[in-house]
């Protein structure tokens, strides 16, 4: 979907003629009530759920969460996938061209933050002639997005989904971005943005970019799980061993060989300039500084009701941060529901199929459902 019409970012920058890529699950019932959105994290699209004909292998990134008869039933609801500003999926982003220059926008591109994405939402929202969404839903920096809606559209939705998420980013967080970003930037491939005249791509920064946030989302114990101490096999290494050991400084260990792995993978499909623009925007994420960092005032106006989760092993977004947000709402006598989700997976747990998690976002889907019958 395109729009002629400027956006005015939150940066004091504005964006003009650019395009959303968008994705849709299910029907949208006669009185459009029942329009729930996606808002996509980090790495993610628009493509929530279900697969191309052409492409069977690209599967939506929340296909478990929803679809037909899942918890988020498409039998039921009509699901909005949008692919955020400035992301690397289809939407204008950092490699679509600059209309003042012809060239790619690279660095140059506005620096966006959560709340123009949700800005921006809203305008293909209008387009669709959806006035309130059943749910607004999200994951880590979705939840964010989430978030946002209820406090800058707060008649606008029904019901917000916040998952392993925060009010805002802790320094640790912030430091563990710009490790990544660093990555990037020091990269002579990175050619300061500007790489795509280059004809190359900064694919070690993005690379250990990738490994570092990884490491993040992963608890210490599924790691321990998954890899432990396990060397590479033998036969893998090759050459001279003593106790298993290749000495030196490549991969030993499976751990290395995995962290190596996802790191070659995100290098061959994720932009790097649209990496740095959405690890700012989480950085920048904090909607309580506006009333001095009273969550609970930030919160005052909306309307919404609250379904919260959060798991035990989450240390990127840990259950303290989503109490926060329970405590703030509570205080202002909204209606939230608070999941607390004994699980092993750490921040990733949110993607993956644990039972309890998802009967719970089934179960909330189900009541959502009954106040639109």
């Amino acid at each position: 979907m395109a729009f002629a019409e400027p956006l005015q970012l939150q940066s004091g920058a504005t964006i003009a003629g650019y395009t959303l890529m968008y994705e849709t699950y299910g029907t949208l019932n006669a009185d459009k009530s029942n329009a729930v959105l996606i808002c996509h994290a980090l790495n993610a699209s628009h493509h929530v759920a279900g697969w191309y004909a052409d492409d069977p292998k690209n599967v939506g990134w929340w296909d478990n969460m929803v679809g037909p008869g899942k918890p988020v039933d498409t039998n039921r609801f009509f699901v909005i996938g949008i692919n955020n500003l400035g992301s690397c999926f289809g939407s204008t982003g950092p490699m679509h061209a600059n209309p003042a220059t012809g060239k790619p926008y690279g660095a140059a591109f506005p620096v966006v933050t959560v709340e123009d994405w949700v800005a921006a939402q809203a305008r293909l929202a209008d387009r669709l002639g959806i006035d309130r969404f059943a749910a607004v839903m999200g994951g880590s920096l979705g939840g964010m997005q989430a978030l946002a809606w209820s406090i800058m559209y707060p008649d606008r939705l029904g019901h917000c989904v916040v998952i392993a998420s925060t009010p805002k980013l802790s320094a640790q967080n912030i430091a563990f971005n710009d490790v990544a970003r660093q990555a990037i930037l020091s990269d002579p491939d990175y050619h300061g943005g500007d790489f795509y005249e280059h004809g190359v791509v900064p694919k070690n920064g993005l690379k250990v970019a990738r490994m570092i946030g990884h490491i993040t989302y992963l608890s210490d114990d599924d790691m321990a799980e998954k890899f432990g101490r396990k060397l590479r096999s033998i036969a893998e290494k090759g050459g001279a061993e003593t106790a298993g050991y290749k000495f030196g400084y490549g991969i030993d260990f499976e751990i290395e060989s995995y962290l190596r792995y996802q790191g070659d993978k995100f290098s061959e499909y994720f932009d790097a300039n649209t990496y740095l623009l959405i690890t700012k925007a989480l950085d920048y994420f904090d909607p309580a500084r506006v009333h001095d960092g009273d969550l609970a005032r930030t919160l005052a106006k909306t309307k919404a009701k609250f379904f919260l989760a959060s798991f035990t092993t989450d240390w990127r977004f840990a259950p303290e941060r989503s109490r926060e947000i329970v405590q703030a709402l509570l205080a202002n006598r909204r209606e939230v529901t608070y999941a607390e989700i004994d699980a092993p997976h750490g921040h990733d747990a949110f993607l993956l199929e644990d039972p309890k998690y998802m009967s719970m976002v089934r179960a909330y889907f189900g009541q959502i459902a009954k106040e639109l019958a």
